[in-house]
């Protein structure tokens, strides 16, 4: 087939037929879009959406107090199991899940600079309870370390919305001494602002954060609020949580299948369910746009029988002067991938522009950042391909089919 003689005829016939090739290409065009746009929007809002889970931290288990709900070893049900910081040693020095782990107490207190006053929660923590909850300190501050631990230290680690709240921006402080219930704390660290849409006490930028031996010594509290542990990648947080209720049940002498016993927030699963939900969600979206490319696809298919019943006579002059079967059915479906290729070409391009500009207009919060990646494309380019191929095929076989007589005498 002449490739240039093709591109010829399709001129002519988008010239005849302008305004409803135009709106084939239409179809075509508003399906790509769509699906670029959807697979991009897509994507976009779940990565956001696990950034923020992420916010309170990547396979933590929280473990509160609880009071036991079976008997065990001649032991009386209805006995309240409450961990302290020996515990949380034992489980470090024992478990074969923990990667790290960090008891946790904490309470409101007020804290003051110079006039600005704020009651907000502060917590006791280990160091390991920072990269845990992924709580990263600015640039030339820390979190709490070892030495902090071991020698009492009085500092003090903020969220970044609370040095905001005492020192008017969110990037100052480090270095300066703040008030804690009228005790002066160092400021070590502030905190990166972070996304975060689950928690249990609050926003992690909004608290402040000591050592725990300061804060054992400021209240003298012996148990801890609650326990928080990272298991490795490799063991799901109901491994974790069996192994902790093993480890505890030898010591307090609880049965370790008793939910009971102690409270426990397994955030993995959450996480795996919100994982699996905007994949799902992402490929309704998906799946949304390829539907209209498909219909734009019988839009296409329905403008080539037009053609086909316009062109009759043409057809049965070429296959009277000896043109083969296999030259009408090519042209037909170069033609056919013509439009596609035009009409997708536009689309993607109309998509690609609107990916970069919406970003520029804030929202990332809500909206992510949409991203149009190498998936994405391929899926587009193989899903016209199939909708093109499929859309010229028919009329391109019934166009084939006809006789030379019968083509000339319909005509």
């Amino acid at each position: 087939m002449n490739i240039l003689l093709s591109l010829k005829q399709f001129m002519s016939d988008l010239r005849r037929q302008k305004l409803r090739t135009m709106m084939t290409m239409f179809g075509i065009f508003w399906g790509t879009c769509s699906i670029v746009l959807l697979f991009a929007f897509g994507k976009g809002i779940t990565q956001q959406q696990l950034k923020s889970q992420k916010g309170i931290g990547e396979n933590i288990v929280i473990i509160w107090p609880g009071i036991t709900s079976k008997e065990f070893a001649g032991l009386p049900k209805g006995r309240r199991i409450q961990p302290d910081e020996d515990d949380v040693r034992y489980i470090k020095e024992r478990s074969k899940t923990i990667e790290r782990i960090s008891p946790e107490n904490g309470r409101t207190l007020t804290l003051k600079f110079e006039k600005q006053n704020t009651r907000r929660t502060v917590i006791g923590v280990w160091p390991e309870f920072g990269v845990m909850r992924n709580l990263v300190p600015q640039y030339g501050s820390r979190f709490i370390n070892e030495k902090d631990i071991q020698d009492r230290r009085r500092v003090i680690f903020l969220g970044d919305a609370l040095a905001k709240d005492l020192f008017g921006d969110s990037t100052a402080g480090v270095g300066e001494e703040v008030l804690v219930n009228g005790m002066p704390f160092k400021v070590v660290g502030i905190m990166k602002t972070k996304n975060q849409d689950s928690s249990y006490r609050g926003r992690d930028n909004r608290m402040a954060f000591v050592p725990h031996s300061t804060y054992q010594a400021m209240f003298s509290e012996r148990y801890c609020d609650d326990v928080v542990a990272q298991c490795y990648p490799q063991f799901t947080g109901e491994i974790a949580r069996k192994e902790i209720f093993t480890l505890l049940g030898q010591k307090y002498k609880f049965d370790p299948s008793d939910e009971g016993a102690m409270s426990v927030w397994d955030t993995t699963e959450g996480f795996a369910f919100l994982k699996n939900f905007f994949y799902a969600f992402s490929a309704f979206l998906v799946a949304v746009g390829v539907a209209t490319l498909i219909t734009g696809g019988i839009g296409v298919t329905n403008i080539m029988n037009v053609v086909l019943e316009e062109r009759t006579k043409e057809i049965g002059i070429k296959m009277a002067l000896g043109a083969r079967k296999s030259t009408i059915l090519t042209q037909f479906v170069f033609e056919t991938l013509a439009i596609t290729a035009v009409g997708g070409v536009l689309g993607f391009l109309f998509a690609y522009s609107i990916v970069k500009i919406v970003p520029m207009f804030g929202g990332e919060e809500y909206i992510g950042v949409p991203q149009v990646d190498t998936l994405g494309s391929v899926l587009v380019i193989i899903v016209l391909g199939l909708v093109g191929f499929v859309a010229g095929i028919f009329p391109a076989r019934r166009a084939a089919d006809l006789q030379p007589v019968q083509a000339l005498k319909l005509f």
